[in-house]
C-alpha cells in the first residue's frame, strides 16, 4: 500500500470491509470483528460501515451479546444491491448467469450457439442474453446505433470506492443498468482462448481461426450500455471457485467440454501470464507422432482426450487426461486438481477416478505418501458463467480479477 493515494486507499479499506461482510453472510459480523479482521481502527471501521449503508451495500443485521457493555450491532451485506452478469460463449452454447453480491444466481439460462457464425450474428445472440437476464426475462436486443460506444467504459473503473456513483448514476460513473429492480454493474464474458484479457480481445481460438483480433470486450459494450471484462474460460471457473473456497490454496481447474483447458490459482490469484497464455494445458504434446489438433500441432493432449470421447472411451479419456493433469502436479506442485465441463458432467465419477488413478501412481513412483486429491466441479458449464460474473464482482471485494489482473 506504500505510495498510493488516498482514494486508493479508501477503495481498498472499503473492499476490506466488504468482503468480511460477504463471508459473514446472514449471520453477519460487528465493527469491533471487522477492526480485529483487518487491522483497522475502530473510527476508520465506523466511517466504512457508515458509508456502506448509505449506499445500501450493507445493513444492521441484529445484536450479538457483549463480553461486556452493551450489546454489539451486527452487520451483512446487501446482496441483490448489485448484479454481474455472467456469460460463457462456449463453441456450440451460450449460458448467462445474473449473480448477486453474495455469489449467489439470480437467474441462469442456456441456449445452443454457432461460435463459427458471422461476428455479428454471435454478438447480437449474446447481447439477446444478456438483456433476457438482465431485465428479468424482457429480452431486448440493443442497437448498435442506440448505444454510445464511448459510454461503455470498462469493468476497472468499477471499485469497492465508487459503488454510490456507479448506483446512484453519478457523473463519470460506469453504467449501470435498473431494470427490474436489479443494478447491473457490469458483464464478464467467458470465451475459449486464446485471447488477450487486458485489451478484451480475441485471438486464434482453436478451431475458429475468424476470431482473431475481433475486440470482443468494446463490441459487447457498446451493443449492451454495459462494462464488459474478457477472460478465458477455465480462468473464469477457476476465479469462481476461488472465490467460493475459504482458503483455496494453489490448484487447477481442468475444463473438459468442446476443448480442454486449464485455469490455475496460484498465490490466491488467477495465473494468467504476460499474455493471457497461462493455461494452454490442453496443447501440451504428448504424442510426438499423435494425430493432428485443432491447433494444428501433433499428439497435443485436447486431441487425444476429445478423441476417446469420441469413440465413447471414458476411460482412455480420463487416463489421457490423468496424464495431462499429473504433468501438471509435478511441474507446479498444486494442492488439488478440480475437474469441470459438460464432458465431465455426464460422468464426473468415472473421470475422478481415472485421473486420480494416474496421479496417485506418478506420486507413488516419486515417493509422495500424501497424492494431490482430484474433485469434480459439477454443474457441468454453469460454473463458468458465474465465475465470469466473478470477473466484474470480485474486484469489489480485493481481489484482481479483471483486465489488469495477473
Amino acid at each position: 500500500m506504500s505510495g498510493a493515494n488516498l482514494p486508493t486507499l479508501r477503495s481498498h479499506n472499503a473492499a476490506l470491509v466488504l468482503e468480511l461482510l460477504r463471508v459473514a453472510g446472514e449471520r453477519g459480523i460487528s465493527r469491533l470483528e471487522l477492526a480485529e479482521r483487518t487491522g483497522l481502527t475502530p473510527q476508520a471501521v465506523s466511517k466504512i460501515t457508515a458509508r456502506l449503508r448509505a449506499e445500501g451495500l450493507a445493513t444492521e443485521a441484529g445484536h450479538r451479546a457483549s463480553t461486556g457493555g452493551k450489546p454489539r450491532t451486527v452487520l451483512r451485506l446487501v446482496p441483490d444491491a448489485g448484479h454481474a452478469i455472467g456469460l460463457y460463449l462456449d463453441r456450440d452454447e451460450l449460458t448467462v448467469a445474473l449473480v448477486d453480491l453474495a455469489g449467489t444466481v439470480a437467474e441462469s439460462r442456456t441456449a445452443p450457439l454457432d461460435f463459427g457464425a458471422p461476428a455479428d450474428e454471435v454478438l447480437a445472440t449474446a447481447a439477446y442474453a444478456v438483456a433476457s437476464v438482465r431485465g428479468g426475462g424482457v429480452g431486448v436486443v440493443p442497437s448498435v446505433r442506440d448505444v454510445d460506444a464511448g459510454s461503455a467504459s470498462s469493468v476497472r473503473d468499477v471499485d469497492a470506492g465508487s459503488v454510490s456513483s456507479v448506483r446512484d448514476g453519478g457523473a463519470g460513473a460506469a453504467p449501470v443498468a435498473r431494470l427490474a429492480g436489479r443494478p447491473v454493474l457490469g458483464v464478464g464474458v467467458a470465451v475459449p482462448g486464446p485471447l488477450d484479457h487486458r485489451g478484451g480481445v480475441l485471438h486464434r481460438v482453436t478451431g475458429f481461426p475468424q476470431w482473431d483480433g475481433y475486440p470482443l470486450r468494446d463490441a459487447l459494450a457498446a451493443r449492451t450500455g454495459l462494462p464488459v471484462v474478457v477472460d478465458k474460460d477455465t480462468n473464469a471457473a477457476a476465479l469462481g471457485l476461488a472465490v467460493r473456497a475459504a482458503d483455496a490454496g494453489d490448484f487447477a481447474y481442468l475444463h473438459l467440454g468442446t476443448g480442454l483447458g486449464a485455469g490455475l490459482v496460484l498465490g490466491g490469484e488467477v495465473h494468467r501470464g504476460a499474455r493471457t497464455g497461462a493455461g494452454e494445458f490442453g496443447h501440451q504434446t504428448v504424442q510426438l507422432d499423435g494425430p493432428v489438433c485443432g491447433c494444428g500441432g501433433r499428439g497435443c493432449i485436447e486431441a487425444l482426450c476429445l478423441a476417446a470421447v469420441a469413440r465413447g472411451d471414458v476411460a482412455e479419456a480420463a487416463r489421457v487426461l490423468g496424464t495431462g493433469a499429473a504433468n501438471l502436479v509435478g511441474l507446479l506442485d498444486i494442492d488439488r486438481v478440480v475437474l469441470g465441463g459438460r464432458t465431465v458432467a455426464a460422468d464426473p465419477d468415472a473421470y475422478v477416478r481415472g485421473v486420480r488413478a494416474v496421479i496417485d501412481e506418478r506420486a507413488r513412483l516419486g515417493g509422495v505418501d500424501a497424492p494431490v486429491p482430484v474433485t469434480a466441479a459439477g454443474g457441468g458449464d454453469r460454473p463458468v458463467a458465474e465465475g465470469a460474473a466473478q470477473l466484474v464482482l470480485a474486484p469489489l471485494f480485493g481481489r484482481v480479477a479483471g483486465a489488469d489482473g495477473g
